[in-house]
């Protein structure tokens, strides 16, 4: 296979990096806390290393515990992430771009960059592998996971300050499901970048490359009713794996 031809120079040419503040309100210690016996963030860095893809994988928090756990798990945490970029308005590039700018620091250069969340633990090195092919391959910059919406966005509604209803599109309310196009939402799992190629197109443009996931491995985990759904699919998910391997 290509990709394994090619291990060695591919490893040194990406960083993953995973950004986890300690501070998150609506689930404590999200990042950490137990998901079927292990801390969610280390399903994200245990698929990063068994997908061979990186020279390193860095964790980029200011939480020490969320540091000590990271490690643990084989990932590199060489700084803690000064306060000014662990509140909740700082977005996730400028906690990537300042982890680039230390590695930089220490004499260390990358061509390509993946942003990967810490709370994926449906990540598949299949859909990492796939991402990084495809845009080394391309004039594009970015690559990143995305899955289909559920239900035609042109159909849909909302509901009135005096509680009714009113659609969005009416014109789209005699139109059938299959006749009207599909529509993709981001997966919030990972987002390959190409240093190397400037563009200041916004991620979900003409200058980044899809990667489509299957629905039953996209959950956003922002709430308790979305950790509990996360968990049933991932029981599922396990048993219907094991089922397949009799």
């Amino acid at each position: 296979m290509e990709y394994q031809k090619q291990e060695d120079t591919l490893q040194n040419s990406c960083v993953a990096i995973i950004p986890a503040r300690g501070g998150s309100k609506r689930i404590p210690k999200k990042n950490i806390k137990l998901f079927h016996g292990k801390p969610l963030i280390a399903y994200s860095i245990e698929v990063a290393i068994k997908s061979k893809l990186f020279s390193k994988v860095i964790v980029s928090t200011d939480d020490e515990e969320i540091a000590k756990i990271s490690r643990s798990y084989g990932a590199d945490v060489p700084f803690l992430r000064p306060k000014e970029l662990s509140d909740d308005f700082t977005g996730t590039g400028a906690v990537v771009n300042h982890a680039l700018e230390y590695l930089k620091s220490v004499g260390e250069n990358y061509d390509f960059v993946c942003t990967i969340y810490a709370t994926a633990p449906f990540l598949d090195e299949k859909y990492l592998i796939e991402g990084f092919l495809k845009l080394k391959d391309s004039s594009a910059k970015n690559a990143f996971s995305c899955t289909s919406m559920p239900f035609p966005i042109q159909r849909t509604f909302k509901i009135t300050q005096n509680e009714r209803c009113e659609m969005f599109w009416p014109e789209n309310f005699s139109k059938r499901s299959q006749d009207l196009e599909e529509a993709y939402q981001d997966a919030g799992q990972f987002y390959w970048t190409n240093l190397n190629i400037k563009s200041d197109e916004i991620i979900f443009g003409k200058d980044s490359i899809p990667i489509i996931l299957p629905r039953f491995l996209v959950q956003d985990i922002d709430t308790l009713e979305d950790w509990q759904r996360a968990e049933i699919m991932y029981e599922v998910l396990k048993k219907y794996k094991i089922q397949n391997t009799k």
